[in-house]
């Protein structure tokens, strides 16, 4: 039974009719009711009759009203996140640390909203709650404001020491406790604002991004070897890098029970005081602290007669030597050595032709000859080479004679040839007793992984720039980009292990392509999300995710 539309007399008709078939087999259709002329039949007319049918085959849902759809809502990257939230376990953590009978607000998921909103579409505050608009985000307050964002802030401050042990127990799970190399560096993180506050992390220093000054707070992390995130540390923006070390050891040793830490940490930490103190901390708690540091170019002046009797001239490029009672260990690699050096000749000698044409100029007006360009004069002839030799960081081999009263400069080249040792030279400095050299060179290169590290906080993460004012807002804007680092590493160390191709974010690209929509007819709604494809379902498996449902 069906209905059709006929045709009589220019007038269309709505029919109800049945084929059936006669005695002989042929096809006859059956008029079972004329429902009237279709020009004159409105929805008031026939949802009477569409809804009896419906009650008749024992429908509930009331298909004769209009159906309307909500914009669709990403749902793929933050259900996969939180799921990996949930796995680690730092819903629980959160809610351990941030419970109060006082708080009004949901403080755990407001923080993960803002952790998701870091690696999906790295925002402001304000930002996040316009994206939160977008995304189907699991387990959220019906209502979020900026207000309830900045109190969630102030909430993990208001308990950091809590959340950030509640947070190191889940991690401890995935940390070896017999032997753990731990790789520490620091980078900087510009700020806005020009207001000065007490206890305040933002100060002016030297930028490692733009190599300027720059008001800034320096940001240290711990990481495995692994490059699973172990904590991080804030300091103000004008710190000594040798002085976050201490209490960066401390807290490693306090939170994760390892009985050997093996440190592998860049040039700007070593001192040769901080690391007796540092080693004696670990000793009287029963542990070991070793370490892997790289001697800073401001220390070769001590290594000259070290690193000039070593011979690199046969072998694997790898020497080994002693320095303040620690092993001494010196990597060579000849091709950067002479790239280094002709790079070097060829900067000074292009001040040098710099330095002459002054000269050259001063003698023709001291002769009476003319010269195009301003007149010249010996003391502005060593204004602009000094700042030229500054600017070109060559003041220790080119020294201008600031006491002759005509222009002059000399080439010190006792200097370039101290320099010239340690070209194409990687030094280190290590008191663990069993390494290998060429392993130690490999632990140390793995450093730049933590590198990698900072460049997802300052690309995709997006720490910086920063416009909180407030001391603990900052610190708690560093935390929450510190917890986006950690859900990208892990993601990261999962697909790797299982040799997949993609990268945490363009895993969280594709996984975006799920969407969450609603649907509504009358006074019912109906919800469901976008079928997932071959591709998606195995980032799920890879990740050792769920999959939505």
């Amino acid at each position: 039974m069906y209905t059709r539309i006929s045709k009589s007399g220019g007038r269309r008709y709505l029919q109800l009719v049945e084929g059936h078939r006669d005695a002989e087999g042929k096809v006859r259709i059956k008029v079972v009711a004329n429902l009237g002329r279709l020009d004159r039949l409105s929805p008031e007319k026939l949802d009477p009759l569409i809804n009896g049918l419906n009650r008749a085959v024992g429908r509930l849902e009331n298909t004769a009203h209009e159906i309307t759809h909500d914009p669709a809502r990403t749902y793929g990257t933050v259900f996969a996140l939180h799921e990996l939230w949930k796995d680690l376990g730092f819903d629980r953590a959160l809610n351990r640390a941030l419970r109060s009978g006082k708080r009004s607000i949901d403080a755990e998921a407001l923080v993960r909203a803002m952790v998701f909103n870091r690696l999906c579409d790295a925002t402001s505050k304000l930002g996040c709650l316009r994206w939160l608009e977008t995304v189907a985000m699991p387990a959220m307050p019906e209502t979020v404001t900026h207000q309830h964002l900045l109190r969630a802030m102030d909430a993990l401050m208001d308990n950091a020491e809590a959340v950030e042990d509640a947070l190191a127990r889940q991690i401890r799970p995935l940390v070896d406790q017999d032997l753990t190399i731990v790789f520490y560096d620091l980078t900087t993180v510009r700020i806005h604002g020009e207001a000065r506050l007490e206890d305040d992390v933002r100060a002016f220093g030297m930028n490692k991004e733009t190599g300027g000054i720059a008001r800034q707070f320096v940001l240290g992390v711990v990481q495995t070897a692994e490059g699973l995130p172990l904590m991080h540390t804030v300091h103000p923006g004008n710190v000594s890098e040798t002085k976050t070390l201490q209490g960066m050891v401390q807290t490693v040793l306090q939170r994760f029970p390892i009985q050997r830490i093996i440190l592998v940490a860049d040039r700007g930490l070593l001192s040769l005081d901080n690391i007796h103190h540092l080693t004696d901390i670990a000793y009287k708690g029963g542990r070991k602290l070793e370490f892997i540091l790289a001697v800073p170019a401001r220390r070769y002046g001590d290594l000259v007669e070290t690193v000039r009797g070593v011979d690199f001239r046969t072998g694997d490029g790898l020497r080994e030597a002693s320095f303040e009672g620690h092993r001494l260990i010196v990597a060579h690699d000849a091709a950067r050595a002479i790239e280094q050096g002709e790079a070097r000749r060829a900067r000074i000698n292009e001040l040098e032709v710099m330095g002459n044409t002054m000269v050259t100029k001063l003698d023709w007006q001291d002769e009476g000859k003319s010269a195009l360009g301003r007149r010249a004069s010996d003391r502005g002839a060593y204004s602009r080479f000094v700042r030229a030799i500054s600017d070109a960081e060559l003041t220790r081999f080119i020294k201008a004679d600031l006491t002759a009263d005509r222009f002059s400069w000399n080439v010190d080249e006792e200097a370039i040839a101290r320099a010239a040792l340690f070209d194409g030279k990687l030094v280190l400095l290590t008191n663990v007793p069993e390494i290998t050299p060429a392993d130690a060179v490999v632990r140390y290169k793995a450093l730049a992984d933590i590198e990698r590290g900072f460049r997802v906080l300052k690309s995709d993460i997006e720490i910086a720039p920063v416009h909180h004012r407030l001391p603990d807002r900052i610190r708690a804007h560093a935390l929450i980009c510190f917890l986006a680092l950690t859900l990208h590493r892990v993601m990261r160390m999962r697909l790797k292990a299982k040799g997949h191709h993609a990268s945490p974010q363009l895993a969280l690209d594709i996984l975006s392509r799920i969407q969450k929509h609603t649907a509504y007819a009358g006074s019912r709604s109906f919800h469901g999300i976008s079928k997932t494809t071959p591709e998606q379902l195995d980032l799920f498996q890879t990740l050792n995710l769920p999959k939505p449902a």
